[in-house]
């Protein structure tokens, strides 16, 4: 399996205008603003926030965290294709962020994080073996008393994606699936604008464990 996944999405990301693929974002701004008012860069005791985002690619979340002040963030991508776009794109500030390429359904992190962040990812996890793995990362990578935001395809948003079939999920079913140690902070629908015009109706969660 892994090495169907990362060829799948190397392939995409190896033949793709990264401000084309129908979940590009000029800027990150939900996942900016949830992060910022429920984990912002400084903790009151005076220790950084720490953020992974999951999936993060080529996604400009990274730039937006970097000028809110946050220095302890990790982007993590089973495409090393698309973390090189960030890189280019970030210049010298790059080496300011930890770079992970990996499988996530594989991946076993050195270290926990304050913030968790997945924005398309949980939804292309269709097998419930698959779900089960990724609920025990998140318990197993997140600190206590730590941040989860996570956007998936909403139950009447988009069937299929990127070519592969997606698992629709609302607010309250991605908080069943990460279980009881995460209570709901935040919950909404909104719809995502692509590049080529189209709508995709999104769910958004924040999540404190």
């Amino acid at each position: 399996m892994e090495g169907t996944a990362s060829g799948h999405w190397r392939e995409v990301w190896s033949a793709a205008d990264p401000a084309q693929v129908s979940w590009f974002q000029p800027e990150a701004a939900t996942s900016l603003d949830l992060i910022a008012r429920f984990a912002p860069p400084e903790q009151p005791a005076g220790s950084a926030t720490s953020v992974v985002d999951v999936g993060g690619g080529a996604s400009r979340l990274v730039d937006g965290l970097l000028d809110h002040g946050y220095g302890d963030v990790t982007v993590m991508d089973i495409a090393p294709e698309a973390l090189e776009v960030s890189r280019t794109r970030l210049g010298a500030r790059a080496a300011t962020v930890t770079w992970v390429t990996a499988d996530l359904l594989r991946w076993t992190p050195e270290r926990t994080f304050g913030v968790w962040h997945d924005r398309a990812v949980l939804h292309f996890l269709t097998d419930p073996t698959d779900q089960a793995i990724y609920a025990g990362l998140v318990d197993a990578a997140v600190e206590p008393g730590g941040l989860v935001v996570i956007g998936v395809f909403a139950p009447d948003g988009p069937e299929r994606c990127s070519g592969l079939a997606v698992q629709r999920h609302d607010a309250d079913s991605v908080s069943r699936l990460l279980g009881s140690r995460f209570e709901v902070l935040e919950k909404f629908v909104e719809d995502h604008a692509t590049p080529a015009g189209m709508s995709q109706r999104f769910s958004w969660v924040a999540l404190r464990g």
